[in-house]
């Protein structure tokens, strides 16, 4: 055991870029999935709803940690060997999809189906339709909870920990083998994802508030 000091704690405020850089890169690849399973949840053909509904029950209804072991141990079952960051990246944006595209499906049938009607009337298809009409109202009611799923996926990245990869929570962790002082170590990290977290929770408040959406 030896004492703590500077160097301990700001290799920790350090690991936090990977911390943001992995929430930034899952938020963007579940973005891309979730826009698809929300199309496909609101599609007119039924084995694309299925289909969907099927994947979001599977990553909403396991926990995170087992979606990290598979992305991170199943490769290796096909000779394939995967770094804990690109395991990392996989799984978190698996899980954000699923999340994202049901919140997104909720936003876009929470658009009146009057819209939906006018616009028919008018001879749009659907393409057209979802893309002038429906999906800029159903941007401004997801906004919020989209800001607040982020809140929640930057704070599941400590999960990543348990796979090797070495962002805030991993690295409080090698410190505190290293020092044993567990209760300034993790109140350091806790202030850090504090430091992340509460602007953009005071960000979706804001927007909330502006947009006059979201639950009351």
């Amino acid at each position: 055991m030896r004492a703590l000091d500077t160097a301990d704690l700001l290799y920790i405020v350090m690991a936090a870029r990977w911390t943001v850089l992995l929430s930034l890169v899952a938020f963007i690849g579940g973005g891309l999935g979730g826009a698809l399973i929300a199309l496909a949840r609101t599609s007119k053909r039924k084995w694309l709803r299925l289909a969907s509904a099927g994947y979001i029950k599977v990553f909403q209804g396991t926990p995170l940690l087992m979606q990290l072991f598979l992305a991170f141990f199943v490769p290796g079952l096909f000779g394939w060997s995967v770094e804990p960051w690109t395991a990392a990246a996989i799984g978190l944006s698996l899980h954000a999809s699923a999340f994202l595209g049901e919140i997104w499906r909720g936003s876009i049938e929470d658009v009146p189906r009057g819209q939906w009607e006018a616009s028919t009337s008018l001879g749009l298809r659907y393409a057209p339709t979802m893309a002038l009409v429906i999906a800029p109202q159903a941007t401004r009611i997801a906004i919020p909870p989209t800001i607040g799923f982020l809140v929640e996926l930057v704070k599941g990245t400590s999960l990543t920990s348990i796979i090797g990869f070495v962002e805030l929570t991993r690295a409080a962790q090698i410190v505190n083998n290293a020092t044993f002082r567990a209760f300034t170590i993790f109140a350091v990290a806790a202030l850090v994802y504090y430091a992340i977290c509460r602007p953009l929770s005071a960000y979706g408040r804001k927007l909330e508030q502006k947009l006059q959406v979201g639950t009351r």
